[in-house]
């Protein structure tokens, strides 16, 4: 069954689309957004949502993100989210000892997944958090088939030989990320107002605090 994942390229896109039932999509924020940093682009969140369901039955998607209360632009972010298809969940970030900041939903996503196992029939989980890998498992042996979606560098082996398929965002990130259609308002980590274009914004700023 090795030569199968490794082989799996060979498919064109239609045949790899081909009965993927109902999609469910689990989104790990934090590693989406430092992903992107990587891949020096920023995420068109509409774009994400259509590659990803990629023309099938979409359940639900899911966004799992740490949230400073205070942070207005993010919550603006997050409002634009919400009312363009994703079902966000948010928690607190909390200060680390280094002063950094930071809100683990690997316990959610986790749980998500396996609550709603009899409701989907593809996962397409976007993170590459190796603690993620048993509850990939689960859901496996309940007969759902389960797509990883990370950059290759920040994910976790384990992750992948879970997985049913394996998709690097270095290279989808064309069809994922923002295109200059025009001069936007401003730049991202400008401070300027969120409202003039919330697709602007990355949405995650405060995490690498």
């Amino acid at each position: 069954m090795l030569n199968n994942f490794e082989t799996d390229s060979i498919f064109t896109p239609e045949q790899v689309l081909e009965n993927r039932g109902r999609v469910a999509i689990f989104i790990d924020g934090s590693n989406l957004f430092y992903a992107a940093l990587q891949l020096g682009i920023e995420i068109d969140y509409t774009k994400l949502l259509c590659r990803l369901t990629g023309g099938s039955r979409l359940l639900r998607s899911f966004f799992y993100t740490g949230v400073d209360r205070t942070n207005e632009k993010q919550q603006g972010f997050l409002l634009w989210m919400r009312r363009n298809g994703y079902r966000v969940i948010a928690k607190d970030l909390v200060q680390l000892p280094d002063g950094s900041k930071k809100a683990n939903l690997d316990v959610e996503i986790a749980v998500d997944m396996m609550a709603l196992v009899d409701s989907y029939d593809t996962a397409v989980l976007v993170s590459g958090d190796g603690d993620l890998a048993y509850a990939v498992n689960s859901v496996s042996y309940r007969g759902v088939r389960v797509e990883v979606v990370s950059l290759r560098s920040m994910t976790s082996d384990s992750l992948i030989n879970v997985s049913d398929r394996y998709i690097d965002l270095e290279a989808i990130k064309e069809d994922i990320q923002k295109t200059p259609r025009q001069s936007y308002p401003y730049r991202p980590l400008s401070g300027i107002g969120f409202l003039e274009d919330p697709r602007t914004s990355d949405g995650h700023i405060e995490i690498q605090e």
